[in-house]
């Protein structure tokens, strides 16, 4: 599976929200420019990390240097935190307790691909987990994920709102083979593909004169 194959993968999570907020009766207040649940550092799968460093690679060289820049600039809040943190930037590399406090500390700090007007520079490539806030979300096995939309409580009857039903397992089945072929493809081997990483971490990256190390 290539890069396209996963962001095909996606637009299965896109059209599930769209379905779910259709059934909402407008009670889901998700609108572009919302930046509730894009802030601070969180962790991204290897496939997520291919996905936007393809994104940002295509993006108008001006903007490209501009998202790497901010991608730089919070890379090195973050390793004045966690000054051992090195390439490739593992997650697990820091450990769950140490990423934890890290991303606390910098909970405030906007996301890199955020531009001026609070829209994401590559929306339709945007990784998993910012298509998935902003419903719950309930499996044909009886799963159940939770509505992560820090803002929740703000909107009457929004946070009442029953998991919209979405058949996660088969979805996780395609992402698993697109998890090993990113990692094959990115780190050299497909038994990596637990890897995760930032958003931060990949686009630096392209702040960097010259061959870019893999994520």
């Amino acid at each position: 599976m290539s890069v396209s194959d996963y962001r095909t993968l996606l637009t299965e999570l896109d059209a599930w929200f769209a379905a779910g907020r259709a059934a909402a009766g407008g009670l889901v207040p998700c609108t572009g420019g919302c930046t509730a649940c894009c802030h601070g550092p969180f962790d991204i799968s290897v496939a997520d990390a291919e996905l936007i460093d393809d994104a940002v690679r295509r993006l108008p060289p001006d903007e490209r240097a501009r998202v790497a820049s901010r991608g730089a600039s919070l890379l090195a809040r973050m390793r004045a935190l966690a000054p051992d943190w090195e390439p490739p930037y593992s997650v697990d590399a820091l450990g769950e307790d140490r990423f934890d406090r890290l991303t606390d500390a910098l909970a405030d700090e906007p996301c890199p691909l955020l531009d001026e007007r609070g829209r994401c520079g590559i929306y339709t490539d945007r990784p998993l987990v910012c298509r998935i806030i902003g419903l719950g979300l309930r499996t044909p096995t009886g799963r159940t994920v939770e509505n992560a939309c820090p803002i929740q409580a703000r909107f009457p009857g929004y946070g009442e709102l029953p998991p919209a039903m979405f058949d996660l397992e088969t979805f996780e089945a395609h992402e698993h083979h697109c998890l090993r072929e990113a990692a094959a493809r990115q780190l050299g081997s497909a038994d990596r593909w637990e890897f995760e990483t930032t958003i931060a971490a990949v686009v630096a990256r392209h702040a960097e004169p010259g061959p870019t190390d893999s994520p």
